[in-house]
């Protein structure tokens, strides 16, 4: 099949990690005893009936814009467009902690106004996203609810080619689904859906809306998230990917903790040994990791890592590929020294790498929190009224005020608590029934004004100040 044509559709599934959560712990990888075909089947149907209570099904709304048309800009970083639609999502999750922690895919949730819960016994509860992690594809969800069924975490490090495993989740809207198939391959990187890959790869049949759900061995311990699948047709092909349970839980943890994902760093940069890079190294396989670059006072060149070195084990482990390299530096604790093996001039080196913390991005949302306070305190802010089409959509009388359609991240609204699909009802205790009488508001006031703003936010009415600086 011409590689050209594949398309990955991103499918969802979950995972929590068991040193955060009380209650969770780590259940130990299992030797599977060979069975009959009777046996085997009585197990699945066993893992099956177990696992299933702690799947449930994420529905997400996000707000979009009509491209087609303009934004019509206005003073003080004001914008009008026209009306944003609600566009809707659907992908699975797997409970944690019977307090409500869930795991996710981050694009089952990624820029969602409102997310719904769905538990497998019909349950419905408001869903809060506590954090989400891009580079990984993983994103945790609350619910506030009790006594909780949940899955039970596995080693996915124990994962071999042709173990069993079922996909539990919610492809095209059918809840509680439950697939069967093997362990197709492990460690996949390269397939385009995150920064950080190392997929399990299965043959068990996962589609749309399974994303973020559970992949579990036939014990019934969850050691993958179902994130992709790699297919021509946008259907099940028999080629689908997984986070592993290990890296999704020590994202989940760190998540929760601290609402970001601290990382190693290599303080490097590496590629793949290809054939010919091989042979003009020395090298005895086509594999490792190729030192590229060199940071200055970095955790390479503290080790003594020069380049043109290849990294080929890591603490013993025999290193594939660059991807691989890293993964494991990124999930090494920052400050834990690992053992090196490198091929120099064709010659075997050992080195002692003390990892260090991966520098943190400059977001938009910390450079626009820079410059926060010599703007408007409604700048980064897009409103739009309440139209006839709006108001039957989002259930509300016509002419009831103005709606937030998009909130620039960092901004003063932001931090102050405004939310996209929040009605402003007044700005500073003057009723706002239009987007022509808040601008008339909102022009008066200077950067270090107070808007205090009315909104009623699905039903509920509350105050938001927002204070200039």
């Amino acid at each position: 099949m011409n590689s050209s044509r594949l398309m990955l559709q991103m499918v969802v599934w979950g995972v929590l990690s068991s040193l955060l959560v009380p209650g969770l712990g780590l259940a130990g990888s299992q030797q599977v005893p060979a069975v009959n075909g009777q046996d085997l089947q009585s197990q699945v149907k066993g893992t099956a009936t177990k696992v299933i209570p702690a799947v449930v099904s994420i529905a997400s709304t996000v707000m979009v814009r009509d491209q087609a048309f303009s934004d019509e800009a206005l003073p003080f970083g004001l914008f009008k467009e026209p009306p944003s639609r609600r566009q809707y999502g659907q992908g699975s999750g797997v409970i944690v902690s019977p307090d409500g922690y869930i795991i996710t895919n981050n694009h089952v949730v990624a820029d969602a106004v409102d997310v719904e819960v769905i538990l497998a016994d019909r349950r419905q509860y408001k869903g809060k996203v506590v954090a989400t992690d891009p580079k990984t594809d993983v994103a945790v969800v609350k619910i506030h609810a009790s006594n909780l069924p949940t899955a039970t975490w596995g080693d996915s490090s124990h994962l071999a080619v042709g173990d069993f495993v079922l996909a539990i989740g919610n492809p095209l809207g059918l809840s509680r689904t439950v697939t069967f198939g093997i362990v197709s391959a492990v460690g996949r990187a390269d397939v385009g859906v995150a920064d950080f890959e190392d997929f399990i790869q299965t043959d068990a049949p996962i589609n749309p809306g399974n994303s973020g759900g559970a992949l579990v061995n036939i014990q019934g311990e969850l050691i993958g998230i179902n994130t992709a699948i790699a297919s021509p047709t946008g259907g099940s092909v028999g080629v689908g990917f997984a986070i592993p349970s290990n890296m999704a839980r020590a994202v989940m943890q760190s998540l929760i903790k601290t609402g970001r994902v601290v990382r190693g760093f290599l303080g490097a940069s590496t590629q793949d040994v290809s054939p010919p890079l091989g042979k003009i190294l020395r090298l005895p396989d086509v594999k490792g990791a190729i030192v590229t670059d060199v940071q200055s006072k970095g955790s390479a060149e503290r080790a003594g890592l020069k380049r043109g070195d290849v990294v080929v084990r890591f603490d013993g482990r025999d290193i594939m590929d660059s991807g691989q390299l890293r993964n494991l530096v990124a999930q090494s604790p920052i400050g834990s020294k690992h053992r090196l093996d490198l091929i120099r001039d064709g010659k075997l080196y050992q080195a002692e790498l003390a990892i260090q913390e991966a520098p943190r991005e400059r977001t938009k949302k910390t450079q626009a929190a820079s410059t926060a306070s010599t703007v408007h305190p409604l700048a980064g802010v897009v409103f739009d009224d309440v139209t006839p089409p709006l108001a039957r959509q989002m259930d509300l009388p016509v002419n009831s005020g103005v709606v937030v359609t998009d909130i620039e991240e960092g901004s003063l609204a932001e931090a102050s608590g405004l939310q996209p699909g929040d009605v402003v009802l007044e700005l500073n205790r003057q009723h706002v029934n239009s987007f022509g009488i808040l601008q008339r508001l909102a022009d008066p006031l200077k950067p270090t004004d107070l808007a205090l703003l009315l909104v009623n936010r699905q039903g509920n009415i509350m105050y938001i100040p927002i204070q200039g600086e």
